[in-house]
């Protein structure tokens, strides 16, 4: 039946941690503008979707085109916002979690309710397959991190409710290469202080980045003092612009009465940032030994 609806450690006197190893998971990609790209197809008499007709959309002709895919490249999404007011939905899912590569995928059901076959769907205009059976095929995909989508071409066809009638279409998207994510790398001293005044271990070190961005650094440091285990919590802002390490200095102070000494303690490190290029937070990690004097 048919229906309409709508989507409702430690290198010289610094620990140096590259976000390799220590990049948090990535969230679900944005949407990103297409800045060249175009999406048509038309529809045999009977087919629900296009009522029989044919629509072409274009950036160049003031159409808004928006894409991503999945982190793991098995998804693309394309959608389109006409500069007359239609709105339309194209999705093309791989089998499993396999990247979408060149090739034909036959035997497409409805996306996302393809399981671990092939999904596809085109919708809108408050128009959308209940089910659907079809195919495609990617002649050409480049993606970059996170999602990013730089090359997307390919063609289509799906037919409604099992019907005769089809819809048959084709999608071309064309982006700059992928701008680079966030890397951030987080040093930590070898050297820091145990103050005989407040009792607080004052720990150091720096930050770099390849984007401007604004960095937390957070940790806890572990000394046994006399057979007493010292445990202190620090944290710190700084402003991290590229081209030179940015320092960062922190005081922890202990939980219980007992005050940091001269001597060896354990420094775990954690610094975050934001990535502005693909909207999500990034965060490396660091665990030194680090060296207490008294001041």
């Amino acid at each position: 039946m048919q229906g309409t609806w709508r989507r409702a450690a430690l290198a010289a006197s610094l620990s140096i941690t590259g976000a390799l190893g220590g990049l948090a998971a990535a969230a679900p990609a944005q949407a990103q503008t297409v800045e060249s790209g175009s999406v048509s197809f038309s529809g045999d008499p009977g087919d629900y979707i296009t009522g029989g007709g044919s629509y072409a959309y274009a950036t160049g002709n003031g159409d808004q085109l928006t894409t991503n895919a999945s982190t793991d490249n098995s998804h693309v999404s394309v959608n389109v916002n006409g500069y007359n007011g239609d709105w339309w939905y194209l999705d093309f899912d791989a089998p499993g979690s396999q990247p979408l590569t060149p090739g034909t995928y036959d035997n497409a059901t409805r996306y996302p309710f393809n399981g671990a076959g092939p999904g596809l769907s085109l919708d809108g205009n408050g128009r959308g397959c209940n089910e659907l059976t079809g195919t495609f095929t990617v002649i050409n995909a480049v993606f970059g991190p996170n999602g990013y989508v730089q090359t997307f071409d390919a063609t289509f066809e799906q037919h409604c409710e099992g019907g005769v009638a089809a819809a048959r279409g084709e999608v071309h998207i064309a982006n700059p290469p992928a701008p680079a994510p966030l890397d951030l790398e987080l040093g930590v001293a070898t050297d820091g202080t145990a103050s005989t005044i407040s009792g607080k271990a004052i720990v150091h070190g720096t930050v770099s980045c390849n984007q401007p961005t604004s960095v937390t650094v957070s940790g806890v440091v572990d000394q046994v003092v006399k057979k007493v285990l010292v445990r202190g919590r620090f944290s710190a802002l700084v402003s991290c612009t590229p081209g030179a390490p940015v320092a960062w200095t922190a005081a922890a102070t202990p939980i219980d009465t007992t005050p940091f000494g001269k001597g060896a303690a354990e420094v775990s490190t954690d610094a975050t940032g934001y990535d502005n290029e693909y909207q999500q937070y990034v965060t490396v990690y660091d665990t030194s030994i680090v060296n207490l004097s008294k001041s």
